[in-house]
């Protein structure tokens, strides 16, 4: 067990699912429901994200080989998205999103785009991709960052009451800072590694 990577597995992954800035929009997207029926909706989408993650940690290095684009492509391309996520999260735009009652917003857009959504991704693909040695780490990174994340966004509705519109905003800002300086560290990897290698 590396430490140090699951460590950077969990907070990379807990960062990117922003389950406090994403308290409102769960609440938006449960409206109406009972409490029985919000807490079916968030754990369905939280294992349908864990699983999407999983394997996409494991099958994303396939894929790329397939397609012949190396990691640290991927790297410059990863870090550049995230760096566009954190930009977004430091400047306030949160995504909206209308509710249909006609489809699970469990798998859309709770778990895909918010829980897991392309930042995500990618960097579980380029963490599994860096620590071949270390994967458990990272799998285990993974299923303990989507832990807390379910803990915390079960308790939306009380969350978005105690922090506030103010608490849900420095909360968003803090973690997009931190987000953007793993995305330099992220991109800057993969400059290394194309241009000075």
């Amino acid at each position: 067990m590396d430490t140090s990577v699951l460590i950077q597995t969990f907070l990379a992954v807990f960062v990117l699912a922003d389950p406090l800035g994403n308290a409102p929009i769960v609440v938006v997207l449960t409206k109406g429901m009972d409490f029985e029926q919000k807490n079916a909706v968030v754990d369905r989408a939280t294992i349908v994200a864990t699983l999407v993650l999983l394997g996409f940690a494991f099958a994303g290095e396939s894929v790329l080989h397939y397609l012949h684009i190396s990691i640290a492509s991927l790297q410059v391309a990863g870090g550049l998205l995230l760096l566009l996520v954190a930009l977004d999260m430091l400047q306030g735009e949160l995504d909206t999103y209308s509710v249909d009652q006609d489809r699970d917003v469990a798998i859309t857009p709770l778990a895909l785009p918010l829980l897991a959504g392309p930042g995500t991704l990618t960097t579980v693909t380029l963490l599994m991709a860096d620590q071949p040695a270390a994967r458990f780490s990272v799998v285990v990174g993974i299923v303990a960052a989507m832990l807390v994340t379910w803990m915390i966004v079960r308790q939306a509705g009380r969350i978005e009451k105690l922090i506030g519109q103010t608490g849900a905003i420095i909360a968003a800002k803090l973690l997009g800072f931190i987000l953007a300086a793993l995305a330099v560290e992220i991109g800057s990897e993969g400059i290394r590694a194309l241009f000075f290698r």
